[in-house]
């Protein structure tokens, strides 16, 4: 029976609990590396750094979307099961290098579906009650912006290689409804994650890129990792085809949410 309760919301997600003390060290790094000097090879050619804009479009693919809420006590259940497993999303980047080895980066990438399917289970969520049997209207939101530092620590004739930080900060959002019941999560907060970032110079014109941002607490995870193969087609202009895995979540005394999703990607460049 579902519960004659018009909304219910619950709040919850992952925290990294140690960020109070990762943030200052994160500082302290930023400051040390403006001031030191990058190791190289006997080589200095190679990428040049450019400020650049990237506008990159994502196909994706479920392969994980589970969800307990609250946790415990809530139904575990596959959300994509309802909403579907396949989508497409844009993400744009900008960059921006103050010297030849520290560069900032802002990233947009929102991540939104939704779709319905009749539940062939009870579902307990976020204090509310759906029927199985009853077709269920489900979205599920997950929108991160991040601010990552960037020090590029190798400079190879082949190979480049940077590493840093980022501070991500997410709106996210699950939401059930079922006639005139509906339940939704929302969550608003902040993780730090760390960087790395490849480069493998083919041609003169085309590149291996390799990203990864991540982080691991007892009660979450996070990770990002793109391979992609980009080619300048002009001085300026760049285009590039890859691939992107996206898969963390949060496992603690509110909510347990995880997701895998896989990207096919397609993308363009502008450098300044």
């Amino acid at each position: 029976m579902i519960r004659s309760t018009p909304s219910r919301e619950f709040h919850g997600g992952l925290r990294l609990r140690p960020a109070g003390r990762v943030l200052p060290a994160l500082l302290c790094l930023l400051l040390l590396a403006a001031v030191l000097p990058g190791v190289a090879t006997a080589d200095e050619g190679g990428w040049q750094p450019a400020d650049s804009i990237d506008l990159e479009l994502g196909l994706y693919h479920f392969t994980r979307n589970d969800v307990r809420i609250p946790n415990p006590g809530g139904t575990k259940f596959a959300l994509d099961d309802l909403t579907g497993s396949n989508g497409s999303d844009l993400r744009l980047q900008g960059t921006w290098w103050w010297n030849e080895r520290n560069a900032l980066r802002l990233t947009v990438a929102p991540i939104s579906i939704e779709g319905a399917a009749v539940a062939d289970e009870d579902i307990e969520f976020a204090g509310a009650e759906f029927a199985a049997g009853e077709r269920t209207l489900a979205e599920y939101r997950f929108n991160t912006y991040r601010l990552t530092w960037r020090y590029r620590f190798f400079r190879g004739e082949r190979w480049d290689w940077s590493g840093g930080a980022a501070v991500l900060v997410r709106d996210a959002r699950i939401r059930l409804t079922q006639g005139d019941l509906s339940a939704k999560d929302d969550d608003l907060g902040f993780v730090p994650l760390l960087h790395l970032h490849g480069r493998h110079r083919f041609t003169e014109r085309t590149e291996l890129v390799v990203d990864l941002e991540g982080a691991w607490a007892p009660q979450g995870r996070a990770i990002d990792l793109a391979v992609r193969v980009e080619h300048a087609f002009t001085p300026n202009w760049v285009g590039h085809v890859g691939v992107r895995t996206l898969e963390g979540g949060a496992d603690n005394s509110n909510v347990f949410t995880f997701a895998w999703i896989h990207f096919a990607t397609l993308g363009v460049g502008y450098r300044f």
